[in-house]
Parts: structure tokens; sequence; C-alpha cells
């Protein structure tokens, strides 16, 4: 019995000509697009300088700041009014101030005060472009110190240097932590949204009505509403490992099994829990309406844009709730960190978890109406 009903539903995912397309072309564009957007890197920030000294050594400073590929040299002025004017006019990202007699103060080893004014109308922007400014004029005084201290008159303390060594992400690239997470919501989406149309697909047009009469019984019925999305959903993730490797360079320094694996089990959960809400809705509409509201609050809380860290504790454990934020953590640390199934185990039984009691309840509140 089971073997027609899934003829059944594979003959209708074929019959419509749009889906098949959808499943080809929506990874593909969403892996293409979703990263450009998805996109939290602070680079080319609009930067004003006033030099109130107009000395070698601050004319150095903005030479070595304009170099940056992190900044775009906007103005060099010496008025801090003006200069601060244009953040007020958006026209600048931040502003640096260079004080009188700075040259004169570093070479006779006094300290030296720099101001740094920072538009933080977008607060991550404001934060991270001042960490790079100060980052930068730190890395200048570090060559001064040496050369200074090096001079017959010099009688500096030797300075240091420190080596950054970057784990997992050595370029620090942000497609490499998005792609892997961005796979995750499109299985979400492909597999959480098909299922929850399909039986309530099948309410609108009463077809449903032809399969009530008949002896299936309720598993083998829900069993072949799960498995085509199942097969979908590996589809579409292996269309996804091929943009990622194609387009971005990335594979995963783990096992691709081990991402099947978590695979299988997360679309089964979504799948059923599709299954669901296409039980209690009515129309089609019902269906979307409440699958997109999941489906955004699974997102937000998965960890995707947020790290699940910096959430506030009561978010943390509600987010222990949604199946997105295991399968979200697994893809990262099996595609940076190459993590093995041992180092998974607890993911993999919250998902096992997710699954039995989606599918269970999926059958349960099936319910055939003659």
């Amino acid at each position: 019995m089971l073997r027609y009903l899934l003829e059944k539903e594979f003959k209708q995912i074929l019959r419509n000509k749009m889906l098949p397309r959808f499943i080809l072309l929506f990874p593909c564009m969403a892996l293409l697009v979703f990263p450009l957007a998805a996109n939290f890197e602070v680079r080319h920030l609009s930067l004003g300088i006033v030099d109130c000294d107009r000395s070698p050594y601050s004319s150095r400073l903005a030479r070595k700041l304009a170099a940056s590929t992190l900044f775009r040299l906007e103005e060099l002025s010496s008025d801090y009014a003006k200069a601060l004017k244009e953040i007020e006019l958006d026209r600048a990202d931040i502003v640096l101030e260079i004080p009188a007699g700075f040259e004169r103060r570093l070479v006779e080893g006094e300290p030296v005060e720099l101001m740094i004014s920072a538009n933080s109308v977008n607060g991550a922007k404001g934060g991270l472009g001042s960490a790079y400014l100060g980052s930068l004029v730190s890395d200048f005084s570090s060559e001064l110190r040496s050369e200074l201290g090096n001079s017959p008159a010099g009688n500096l303390a030797p300075s240091f240097s420190i080596l950054t060594l970057y784990r997992y992400n050595p370029r620090l690239e942000y497609p490499v932590y998005m792609v892997p997470a961005l796979m995750v919501m499109l299985l979400a989406m492909l597999c959480g949204f098909l299922p929850a149309l399909n039986i309530v697909g099948e309410k609108e047009s009463g077809t449903i009505e032809q399969m009530n009469v008949t002896p299936v019984r309720r598993l083998p019925f829900i069993l072949s509403k799960l498995i085509p999305y199942w097969v979908i959903g590996f589809i579409a993730l292996t269309i996804c490992f091929g943009v990622a490797r194609l387009v971005y360079g990335l594979a995963p320094e783990g096992s691709f099994l081990v991402i099947y694996l978590f695979a299988s089990v997360f679309v089964l959960a979504l799948s059923g829990f599709g299954l669901v809400i296409s039980n209690y809705a009515k129309t089609i509409q019902q269906a979307m309406f409440m699958m997109f509201f999941f489906v955004i609050t699974f997102v937000l809380m998965s960890g995707l844009y947020t790290p699940v860290a910096s959430m506030p504790d009561w978010a943390q454990a509600v987010s222990r709730l949604f199946p997105l934020r295991y399968f979200m953590a697994v893809m990262r640390l099996v595609y940076l960190k190459g993590s093995g199934l041992g180092d998974l185990l607890v993911p993999l039984a919250a998902l096992l978890g997710f699954a039995a009691f989606f599918n269970g309840w999926a059958v349960l509140s099936y319910r055939k109406k003659s």
C-alpha cells in the first residue's frame, strides 16, 4: 500500500511544472544571494581625519589609514566641528582627531591622546569601525616605538608584537560562517512549507475525500507524505554543497556522512511539523501563515544571525525547544571544525526527539472523515 501512495505523491510533485524547478533553483539562487545580503562585515567606512598637528608623523598616520581597505578617506581638515557635521549629515562614519603637538609628544615619549568620534546609529558598524581604527592606530604606535627605540637618542622600552592565529576561519570571511547556516534555513523552508501545504491542499481540492473512503491507515498515509520531502531535502542539500564548493570554495572539514545523517533526522522532524500544521489548517492561507510564523521564530532563535550564547538567559532556554538551533550548530561544527559524530551526540538526541514527537503528533492528529 505504501508503495502506491508514494507513487501517487511523486507523480503529483512531477506534474506540478513549477515545483521541480523551484526545488532545483531555490537552493542555488538563495546561496548566491543570501550571503551577500546577510553580511555583517564592516568595510569601506567613510573616515574623516582632523589633523591639528600638520606634521610628518600625523601625515604618515593619515596615509596609513587611507591605505587600509577598511576605510575610505573622505576629508583631511583641521576643523573638528566641520568634520563632526559630516557625521551628522551621514556623509562620514568615523572622525579621528589628531591633536596639536602630536609629533613632539611622540618624540619626547609623552602620552598622546587621539579622539575617535563614531556614528553609532548602527551600533555594530560604529563599534567595529572604532575597534578597527584603534587597532590601526595601535599598530602605527608600535612602528614608531620600534623606530624611536632603535634611534641613538631613543631610550624607550623595547616593544613586543602579538601574532594572532585565527582558527577555523583564518581569513575571517563572513560567508564561511554564514553559508553552512543558510543551508539549514533553506532546508527548513523547503521541508517545512511544502509538507504544510500538502494535506490542506488536498482538502481544498477535494481529493482528500477520496482518500478518506479508502482502507488506508494513518501511519502509511503520513509516511507517504513524509518520504517525498525527505528525498527533496537530500536533493536540495546536495545542490547546496555543490554551490558552496563552486562559488565560495567551501567544503566541510568533517564528514559528509555525518551531515547527511543529521540532515535526514532534521528533515524528518521539520516535515512532520509541517504535516501537523497541514492537519489542523483548513485552508492553504491558514497553513502558510502558521508555518511562516513558526519558521521565522525558529530561524531568529537558532543562532543564524545572533549567536545563541549572546542571547539573554530566557532566550537561550526557549531556543532549546527549536530543532533549528541544534542542526545549525552541527552544520557549523562539521563544516568549520571537522567535528565527528562522537562530538555531536547531544544535538543528535535532541533532533531524534523532535522527529519522534512531531511525526507521532502528525499521525495522531490526522483524522479520516467520511
